[in-house]
């Protein structure tokens, strides 16, 4: 589940930048905005490190579900962890820690090629 688009337009209205600013800025066409907003399509990975850099957040707050601070855990994190187990979950959150996020997100880009289009 993506909920980039979502973040993309909260964190682009909170900087009071309009999808021309934002496109503009991030070298992208206006309409490829509204795309990435309304989930049609999701952007590359050096699209979102630019995104990233003209918003000036992390790339994974672009790409994680919000949450708001006052709830506590996100509850697919909590979802995750059950799935995976508690072992598994921590294995892989010490080994994340190590990664930058850019090696990260071309990690996450792998996975998915593998997943989705190696088949």
């Amino acid at each position: 589940m993506s909920h980039f688009g979502d973040n993309l337009r909260r964190i682009r209205e909170e900087r009071n930048m309009s999808q021309q600013d934002l496109a503009l800025k991030g070298r992208v066409g206006s309409s490829t905005i509204e795309k990435y907003e309304s989930g049609e399509q999701i952007p590359d990975t050096q699209t979102i490190l630019r995104f990233s850099t003209v918003l000036d957040v992390p790339a994974s707050e672009l790409l994680e579900q919000h949450v708001d601070q006052h709830h506590g855990i996100d509850p697919e994190i909590e979802q995750l962890i059950q799935d995976l187990g508690a072992k598994r979950a921590k294995l892989i959150l010490r080994k994340a820690k190590e990664f930058s996020e850019e090696d990260l997100l071309r990690v996450m880009q792998m996975l998915y090629e593998i997943k989705y289009e190696g088949k």
